[in-house]
């Protein structure tokens, strides 16, 4: 282990245009479950399969038990960034870093003082009117289960409001998409972490990188790993709190 963290140090120290791609095992360190662990929303039971509630169709057809589930399960309250947020956070202020990527909807990045943040999921932070367009943050949703009809509505116009987040059968936006993708294309080190890489299209964008140094820091294995310069099956804020930059 000691050695791979010093390889890991290596690179980093070497590299000045790192970018870092990461999903939900970023997280967990805060106390956030993510979805495919053994004690991910995956695997609780609820009355609908979890990734039905958090649909598009889903949140139209009963909006009720959506925010039933949205608000016990994806509201990230009283969470806050752990080592590998912070460590992220200080990499971009020292200039190594360009970009996190994340697939993560917590805003955990910029709470740790992340700058440059692509929210390919979007975030629960934000949300706005369906009618007016009004944004609002989370707190609105959490007032809303004092509502009568225990549904999150416009101060303004009384309109449906809805999460800023990209549900099941909806597409990610296609700005976002093209600065990810930039922005991994034209890195020097490609730093994926806490993601298993199976949640298309997003995983995907990591085939566009052709840089030096390409590392890998998830707890289990990866179709990305054989090509991967280094591969750490750590908890990643373990592994980056060990850093120096």
């Amino acid at each position: 282990m000691d050695e791979k963290i010093q390889q890991l140090q290596k690179i980093i120290d070497e590299s000045s245009n790192i970018v870092f791609f990461g999903g939900a095992g970023v997280s967990t360190e805060s106390g956030i479950p993510d979805f495919r662990s053994v004690d991910g929303l995956y695997n609780q039971k609820w009355k609908y399969p979890p990734e039905e509630i958090i649909s598009h169709s889903f949140f139209y057809r009963d909006t009720k038990e959506f925010y039933r589930f949205y608000r016990e399960k994806l509201l990230p309250t009283g969470f806050e960034p752990n080592a590998a947020h912070l460590k992220l956070a200080e990499m971009e202020a020292k200039g190594k870093l360009r970009a996190v990527i994340t697939q993560n909807i917590d805003g955990l990045h910029q709470k740790a003082g992340s700058k440059v943040v692509y929210e390919l999921h979007g975030s629960t932070l934000r949300n706005y009117c369906l009618e007016c367009g009004e944004f609002y943050d989370e707190n609105i949703i959490k007032e809303s289960e004092n509502a009568p009809d225990k549904l999150p509505h416009c101060k303004k116009c009384g309109g449906l409001i809805k999460p800023d987040v990209v549900l099941y059968e909806e597409g990610l936006d296609q700005e976002l998409i093209d600065k990810s993708v930039r922005a991994i294309a034209e890195a020097e080190t490609l730093i994926i972490g806490g993601t298993s890489l199976v949640v298309y299209p997003a995983a995907g964008f990591v085939r566009y990188f052709q840089g030096k140094h390409l590392v890998l820091l998830n707890k289990s294995s990866t179709q990305m790993d054989d090509a991967a310069d280094l591969v750490i099956h750590e908890p990643i804020g373990q592994v980056l709190s060990q850093i120096k930059v």
